[in-house]
């Protein structure tokens, strides 16, 4: 029996940070498309695995958009209940994995959600996120990082009233002496269905998680027009000097 994974994508209308965000056109293609490309080139290669793929969102704008040259995409309307800044993503991902499961009448064994504000992502990433979680059934949840560029037990301070001190304080002299630690992009995820199905508190950290590293380039999303602006000139430069980006642009439809 194929294993069963749902990729969801998720976006509500309107954006407080940068309006209409989701809707943007990125280097040329409409934003979510690179998301819908990435999702594409991963069910091509892995014919293995039963692959859905769900639109939850709130905006008929955006519905619209994907149906236009992705209408295998199901379109799961977002209920006023899940609007709002302050609703956990998780519930969102969960909304999307029960109403799926209704719909095609068996569970899933994971839940892969790529954010739609994160275009910079290559296929080896989502098969990197995808291979971590298949390979360690001991994982409630991978998702992807980037090497951080700072570490909280070297160079990095927090403020202490009339000065500064050491977040972490410690003896290291050299930032290799110290644990590595990662930036969370919140480009990938990959739930194992039955944590996300039975988590209660909206949190990800109850969970043993593992993680994905991307490209460091990967740390931006799209959430201000500086964002944006500056998110379009790396992938104009990575879409024309790196095949791996190139690939997933290059595989956009329309």
């Amino acid at each position: 029996m194929k294993e069963r994974l749902l990729i969801s994508v998720c976006g509500r209308a309107g954006s407080k940070g940068f309006a209409n965000k989701n809707l943007k056109n990125f280097c040329g293609h409409p934003l979510v498309y690179y998301t819908l490309s990435a999702a594409e080139l991963f069910a091509k290669a892995h014919p293995e695995v039963a692959v859905d793929i769900a639109l939850n969102t709130d905006s008929d704008l955006l519905a619209d958009l994907v149906a236009k040259e992705y209408p295998e995409v199901v379109y799961l309307p977002r209920g006023e209940e899940l609007g709002g800044d302050s609703v956990p993503k998780m519930r969102v991902f969960q909304d999307t994995l029960a109403r799926m499961e209704e719909r095609t009448g068996a569970p899933y064994d994971y839940l892969m959600d790529l954010d739609i504000t994160s275009p910079l992502r290559t296929a080896a990433d989502v098969e990197n996120a995808v291979a971590k979680k298949r390979s360690r059934p001991d994982l409630d949840l991978v998702f992807s990082v980037t090497e951080a560029r700072r570490n909280p037990w070297f160079n990095m301070v927090k403020d202490a009233g009339d000065h500064v001190e050491q977040v972490i304080h410690s003896p290291f002299t050299a930032r290799q002496q110290a644990p590595a630690v990662y930036d969370v992009n919140a480009s990938i995820y990959v739930f194992q269905r039955d944590f996300l199905a039975s988590n209660t508190d909206g949190m990800l950290w109850s969970g043993k998680i593992g993680v994905s590293v991307m490209m460091d380039t990967g740390i931006i999303d799209i959430d201000s027009e500086a964002d944006y602006l500056l998110m379009e000139a790396i992938g104009a430069h990575l879409y024309a000097h790196n095949p791996a980006f190139a690939a997933v642009r290059d595989n956009i439809r329309g």
